[in-house]
């Protein structure tokens, strides 16, 4: 975004990381902010989204890209695992698209929404039935504003990446949940995905050229759920 001349607002609830996340931007030479908030509280949230407004002079894109993980069995599953991935990964984009909304329809320049969400939302998988039913609820939600919004020139599209290894993943505890996810290491296309598979997409999304596209989901996972790829020839 920054590379095609955008002002970065980035909002985090990690402050250090929001920081450095801006410093990078402004090594692209253009305007950052680094704004600190949890994104399930409502306050913290329009706090957010009001000193955007006010030091970048308005809002016209939101990408929603926060997220938590944890593998679970049912049994195992906590209803305080169940709340927290409900709180960030459902409720917390329902308050940025409400608070950006109000934003973008007070501008009345229209505006872009991007939900960053993943092939869970259609692709269920044993231990992660809480992450699975947090994101197709983004799906649906990411449709129903597109219906809602469009009559204000608000775009709202959604992003399914595959499993990609980010610090989430990192973490201790997960990375050995994560190599055994079907398709992490081999897709139809030949390689597993990263985050800049991702990023030229959001920026597509974002810009004119998709002027006419809105409640879209746009899959990116190397083609792992669109089938199974063809099995090698045996040797005679």
């Amino acid at each position: 975004m920054a590379r095609e001349g955008a002002q970065i607002a980035c909002v985090d609830i990690n402050e250090k990381g929001c920081r450095q996340t801006a410093s990078l931007v402004r090594n692209e030479k253009t305007r950052a902010i680094a704004l600190k908030a949890d994104a399930s509280k409502a306050n913290e949230v329009e706090k957010a989204v009001n000193e955007t407004v006010a030091s970048l002079g308005g809002l016209d894109i939101l990408v929603n890209n926060a997220g938590v993980v944890c593998f679970r069995s049912l049994i195992d599953l906590s209803e305080e695992d169940w709340e927290r991935t409900f709180q960030i990964n459902c409720k917390g984009y329902f308050l940025f698209c409400r608070a950006a909304a109000k934003a973008m329809v007070k501008q009345g320049r229209g505006g872009v929404i991007i939900n960053i969400s993943s092939i869970s939302a259609t692709l269920a998988g044993a231990m992660k039935v809480h992450y699975c039913a947090s994101k197709a609820a983004v799906h649906m939600m990411t449709q129903g504003l597109a219906l809602e919004l469009a009559p204000e020139g608000i775009r709202v599209n959604e992003i399914s990446p595959g499993a990609i290894e980010t610090n989430i993943i990192k973490d201790a505890g997960i990375r050995e949940a994560f190599a055994r996810i079907p398709g992490v290491d081999r897709t139809p296309l030949g390689r597993s995905w990263a985050g800049m598979d991702i990023a030229p997409a959001a920026v597509f999304l974002a810009s004119d050229d998709a002027s006419f596209i809105t409640g879209a989901n746009l899959v990116i996972d190397g083609g792992l759920t669109a089938g199974q790829p063809a099995l090698e020839t045996p040797k005679s």
